[in-house]
């Protein structure tokens, strides 16, 4: 079990969007709170610091500066097209490497800080990571591959009592699906028309599944991919 005394969380790409979201709330909840990201916004309340998850040595640096650690959020990632006919084999790397081997490596660095009995680890995936769409092969095989070492640490772990979780949002009003909306020549209005709910999500909704996943109440709940998505998984 952890100690007494604050408890720490480290979110990655914790300076935007849905990181920024899950920071906030971690903060309110009375956690100190360390947003990390390549380049990260100053903001009131978070400890900020510069990582690019794509750099496991400087990934290691960061974690081995770290005296303590309760919570990890995997949250940093990368989003976009990449056409199958493409010969240009960058995009396919970087994609895998944003998404896929910086939780990986956040991960492995966290391993000898988290406490026993109440440890935690969340990573964002997203619900192409549990579907396919025709024009993302390099983020829906980072994604799925996010989801599968989700649940290969959660049995490593369970013995330990560190619980290891999978969010997985759908459409979600950031920065990030906007420019997604403009490649696909579509706004907010025509995503929700696709949501059974009939709206996307918001930051906050997510970050508050994250803060469930991280409190004592959910001790019991490991291995597991949840979709935040108003429905869409629910449809055929």
């Amino acid at each position: 079990m952890s100690g007494g005394g604050m408890k720490v969380a480290l979110v990655t790409g914790g300076t935007k969007g849905i990181g920024l979201a899950i920071s906030r709330r971690l903060a309110a909840g009375g956690m100190r709170v360390i947003a990390a990201s390549r380049a990260p916004e100053r903001v009131d309340g978070l400890e900020a610091a510069v990582l690019d998850v794509t750099d496991v040595a400087a990934v290691r640096r960061l974690f081995g500066g770290l005296g303590r650690l309760d919570v990890l959020v995997n949250n940093a990632g990368l989003a976009g097209a990449t056409a199958w006919d493409d010969p240009d084999e960058a995009l396919w790397h970087t994609m895998l490497a944003v998404n896929l081997t910086g939780t990986w490596a956040c991960c492995q660095a966290a391993l000898r800080l988290l406490p026993e009995g109440s440890g935690r680890i969340v990573n964002i995936a997203s619900t192409l990571g549990l579907r396919g769409v025709a024009d993302q092969p390099a983020y829906c095989a980072a994604k799925h591959g996010v989801i599968g070492l989700t649940r290969s640490l959660a049995l490593a772990l369970a013995a330990r009592g560190i619980t290891v979780n999978a969010v997985c949002p759908g459409w979600v009003a950031t920065d990030m699906a906007r420019r997604r909306w403009a490649e696909l020549g579509m706004d907010e209005a025509a995503a929700a028309a696709g949501i059974p709910r009939g709206r996307v999500s918001t930051p906050e909704e997510v970050a508050e599944v994250v803060a469930f996943l991280v409190a004592e109440a959910a001790a019991a709940i490991t291995g597991q991919a949840l979709a935040v998505d108003g429905g869409g998984l629910a449809s055929p």
